[in-house]
Formats: C-alpha cells, sequence, structure tokens
C-alpha cells in the first residue's frame, strides 16, 4: 500500500525552479547569439563586396575593355564599356543593403584598365557596420583589396 502512494514525479515548485534557470541561460545568451549574427551579415556582405571586385578585375582583362564596377546600398553591378556612350550589364548582386548591413562610402564607380588595374583611384575606404560589428575594405590604386 505504501508503494501504491509513492509516486514518482516532479512538484510544482521543482517545475518553477528549471523554468526560471531556463530562462535565465536564455536571457543571457540571446544577445551573444544577436552579435554573433551581426557579425556574420557584415562578414558576408565584404566578403560579396570583394568577391564583385575580383569578377569586375576579370572582366576587364577576360575581354580587354574598361569594366566599370558600380559599388551601391542595394546592388553591386559589374558594366563593360562598349563605346564611349554605352555600356553593358555582366553581372549584378545584391549589395550590403540585402543583408541590412550599413555601407559608408558607396556609392561609388570603380573602373577597371583592360590591363586589370583601377583607373583614377586613389585609395577607397569603405566601412560596414552592422550593430556593433564593424569591417573595413581598403582599396588602393592598384585595385588590391585590404579587409581590416
Amino acid at each position: 500500500m505504501l508503494a501504491a502512494m509513492q509516486r514518482r514525479g516532479t512538484t510544482l515548485l521543482e517545475l518553477l525552479v528549471m523554468i526560471l534557470l531556463l530562462a535565465l541561460l536564455l536571457g543571457l545568451g540571446l544577445p551573444a547569439i544577436g552579435g554573433l549574427r551581426d557579425r556574420l551579415a557584415v562578414d558576408a556582405s565584404v566578403q560579396s563586396v570583394t568577391a564583385a571586385l575580383s569578377r569586375a578585375r576579370l572582366v576587364a582583362v577576360a575581354e580587354q575593355r574598361i569594366a566599370i564596377l558600380t559599388l551601391a546600398q542595394d546592388s553591386l553591378v559589374v558594366r563593360v564599356v562598349e563605346s564611349p556612350a554605352d555600356t553593358v550589364l555582366r553581372w549584378r548582386g545584391p549589395g550590403p543593403g540585402a543583408g541590412r548591413v550599413a555601407a559608408t562610402g558607396v556609392p561609388r564607380n570603380l573602373w577597371f584598365a583592360p590591363s586589370g588595374a583601377t583607373i583614377g583611384v586613389a585609395n577607397g575606404s569603405y566601412l560596414f557596420t552592422r550593430g556593433a560589428a564593424r569591417r573595413q575594405v581598403i582599396i588602393s590604386r592598384y585595385g588590391r583589396v585590404r579587409v581590416v
């Protein structure tokens, strides 16, 4: 009879303590997850911009024409100069704004000569931010890219 009256299980107090501990752990972990998401979004934007720079340089060298990379908040566009008054679209991709990343220094056009070097660019600097995450992309006048 005693065995039938003894039950295995948890009491309401034990359940409340567990819920309180889980809520406390979740409250401590959420800000760290938000910061991680910001860093990942900024890194993805920086990677897409550096890939667009490489793509524009390769298009200029491969086609032996001047290529123009337009860096804007909403898009990255590579065009090739067909004649002095005409350009042809070669590639278009999402800009930093697609990942809700703010970019300073855009919009800007970067021109690549058929040799792959940039035309008319002194060192350009672009800052990508979201939340507390920040990355800077520096483009030299020779077309080299450095990410800080």
